[in-house]
């Protein structure tokens, strides 16, 4: 199973995440499949790729309840709706 989630990356007291597709048993730094977003809190700066996201959610995978966090916030879900519409 496929999961979108967060993956640490930064300096010490500065971290910044990148969003991944990666298989459940991996470990946090473990090899993801893909690259699909980026999040800086301190700076809450947002990345997205777009169309990356939605391959993957078409085919099954589940976002963290964090990644769905932010991708709610970057309005993610409206704008997969008016594509689907």
């Amino acid at each position: 199973m496929v999961k979108l989630r967060l993956k640490r990356c930064g300096r010490k007291q500065h971290a910044v995440y990148r969003i991944v597709a990666i298989d459940v048993r991996s470990r946090r730094e473990g090899r993801d499949l893909r690259k699909v977003g980026f999040y800086d809190p301190i700076k809450n700066q947002t990345c997205l790729n777009v169309p990356a996201i939605l391959y993957f959610l078409e085919k099954g995978a589940q976002p963290t309840r964090t990644v769905s966090d932010i991708l709610r916030k970057a309005e993610f879900f409206k704008e997969k709706e008016r594509t689907l519409s």
